[in-house]
């Protein structure tokens, strides 16, 4: 069954670029990613949503997903509230609507 990420971010001032930059061809060759994109979501707020095969396949790609995240650390805020510098939820499609 499909299933999704979402990763929320807050960028330090100045970094925007080297956080865009760091994305750049992430994820061509993660099986079971089938599309990902970045949504501007705010003034240096960023999500990551993504759309894979399986709850497997995004699972199987947590290490990818963290190794990407300690390139590009640095760019990020903490959000605050105990979250530290990303928000992640995943899950599995439970109603497609379109």
């Amino acid at each position: 069954m499909t299933a999704f990420n979402v990763v929320r971010f807050k960028v330090r001032p100045g970094m925007e670029q080297s956080f865009l930059d760091a994305h750049r061809g992430v994820g061509g060759d993660w099986p079971g990613l089938r599309h990902a994109n970045i949504i501007k979501a705010g003034e240096r707020r960023y999500c990551i949503i993504a759309e894979w095969e399986s709850m497997e396949a995004l699972s199987a790609a947590r290490p990818q997903m963290i190794a990407t995240l300690d390139g590009f650390r640095a760019t990020l805020e903490d959000l605050g509230d105990g979250l530290g510098v990303t928000d992640p939820v995943s899950g599995a499609v439970v109603l497609p609507l379109k």
